[in-house]
């Protein structure tokens, strides 16, 4: 009865073990997943950046632009 009581042990242990590991292939696959995303936005961050800039500049142009012509 021992040994029966031995094997069971060790097949719920295996068991679980096995869920383990794909839980640990998961989150591995889920940080990667993050760390794609966070370049992502920081992509975009970089971008809207750049381009707050240019409208700053077109801005700026436009009014002077404007003064030479009088119209403000």
């Amino acid at each position: 009865m021992g040994t029966d009581a031995e094997n069971l042990i060790l097949e719920h242990l295996k068991q679980f073990q096995a869920a383990q590991s794909r839980l640990d292939h998961r989150f591995d696959e889920v940080i990667l997943r993050l760390g794609h995303l966070e370049r992502g936005i920081a992509h975009l961050d970089e971008a809207c950046a750049l381009l707050s800039l240019r409208m700053d500049k077109l801005v700026e142009r436009v009014a002077r632009i404007e003064r030479r012509l009088e119209l403000a």
